[in-house]
């Protein structure tokens, strides 16, 4: 068994950044009512994509230029977006069902737009290719993957689970990081998240989430037979890997799991929600509570981080569906009774000043996994969105070294 190792990375002394002053609310609050009105009085004949893309493309532009953390802005586009793409379509309004569907389908169109610019422009070093597929459920998936464009032997395959609201787009820039390294990147947006359909933000079940991402798993290792594979979860999307990992078997398929931030043990904004939770599930299972969070929770301390992530319109601003929570509350449940089982070789990743997951999880996971190989490697004063923080590119970097050592121990003969 490997000893748990500790990185400690300093925290920037500034104070933070003019992110959360006032004055910024109130100029990105009148940007929002500005764009509301103008969506209720625009003539339904143009095109949604040619109005929709302009505007965004300029609020954008805006966003940056004032600087701000612009939640409602972003639930504003959305919104209005998908309003523009029910009154093109003939009686889409009245059926709940079909709106649900044609928000999935915008979100696809922007995800194949945005692939290549999010994070970054993708350069002659990578691939992209964008696919989907339906679901035993009869949902289509959104599916991306970045490759080496150079190289075509990868030495490995990174199927990646992004986390709650997000979406795969959202860790281009760190798929490129891979590519270099010889690793290709394939991410697939759960439901009612990114491209794929389903209302968004809301999730039915994380076992529908797990079935799915079962299927995408052996789609990528039927086009890649041969080639080790390595499982990558963040936050909620950690914890569905680790729960795939703990069913018999598992380990076979992968050569390791990586998982930052994992949500293993999630405290709840107030005692009273995991009673309340399971009742409302039912009864209003996509009613958005305001209680759920935290609501001064941050995730991480770069700013342009955290303007790109609430000015993506492919993130989901806004309040968690009481379903969804639910569903995270039972998750982590679940890991909690069953980190014994375990058994897949693993890295796990965490700052000690995440807000949203609690590190001690992943104390709790490292100790208990039955796992014969495992790391937990503690980032002191980070905080959630560890890809995403300054000290991003050390973490790549531990990354990279600890598949890159999976893979030499599993090649060694055996004597």
């Amino acid at each position: 068994m490997q000893k748990a190792e500790f990185y400690s990375f300093s925290s920037s002394s500034s104070p933070w950044p003019l992110l959360f002053l006032s004055d910024h609310f109130r100029t990105l609050r009148s940007l929002a009512m500005a764009i509301t009105s103008v969506s209720k009085s625009i003539n339904p004949s143009p095109p949604m994509n040619f109005v929709f893309d302009h505007t965004l493309a300029a609020t954008w532009k805006k966003i940056k230029q004032e600087g701000g953390r612009p939640f409602s802005l972003s639930t504003t586009l959305r919104q209005w977006g998908a309003y523009q793409y029910q009154t093109c379509s003939s009686k889409a309004a009245l059926n709940p069902l079909k709106n649900e569907l044609s928000e999935g389908q915008i979100r696809r169109q922007l995800a194949q737009k945005l692939g290549t610019t999010a994070n970054g422009d993708l350069d002659v070093e990578t691939q992209r290719k964008v696919a989907s597929f339906l679901n035993s459920r009869g949902q289509t998936l959104f599916t991306q993957s970045w490759t080496p464009a150079i190289d075509k032997n990868m030495k490995g395959l990174v199927v990646l689970l992004h986390g709650l609201n997000e979406h795969s787009g959202r860790y281009a820039s760190f798929a490129k990081d891979l590519n270099k390294q010889g690793y290709g990147v394939f991410g697939m947006d759960w439901i009612g998240h990114g491209g794929s359909d389903g209302l968004h933000g809301y999730v039915e079940s994380l076992d529908h989430v797990l079935a799915d991402i079962k299927v995408y798993i052996q789609r990528v290792t039927a086009n890649h037979p041969d080639v080790p594979c390595f499982l990558f979860g963040h936050s909620t999307g950690g914890a569905i890997a680790l729960k795939a990992a703990s069913q018999p078997g598992m380990e076979k398929v992968f050569q390791g799991l990586v998982v930052t931030s994992p949500a293993v043990r999630v405290e709840p904004a107030h005692p009273i929600i995991p009673v309340l939770a399971p009742l409302l599930s039912v009864l209003a299972p996509r009613f958005q509570f305001r209680g759920a969070c935290k609501a001064s929770a941050v995730v991480c301390r770069d700013p342009a981080a955290l303007i790109d992530k609430y000015t993506d319109p492919l993130v989901y601003t806004g309040d968690v569906r009481v379903r969804t929570g639910s569903e995270i509350l039972r998750l982590s449940g679940y890991l909690m009774r069953n980190l014994k089982m375990v058994n897949t070789p693993f890295f796990v990743l965490h700052g000690t000043d995440d807000q949203i997951t609690d590190p001690n999880g992943s104390q709790e996971l490292y100790k208990q996994a039955s796992s014969q190989h495992k790391t937990l490697n503690l980032y002191e004063g980070l905080l959630h969105d560890l890809l995403f923080e300054p000290e991003k590119e050390a973490i790549t970097n531990d990354i990279v070294q600890w598949m890159d050592q999976r893979l030499a121990q599993t090649c060694q003969p055996s004597l």
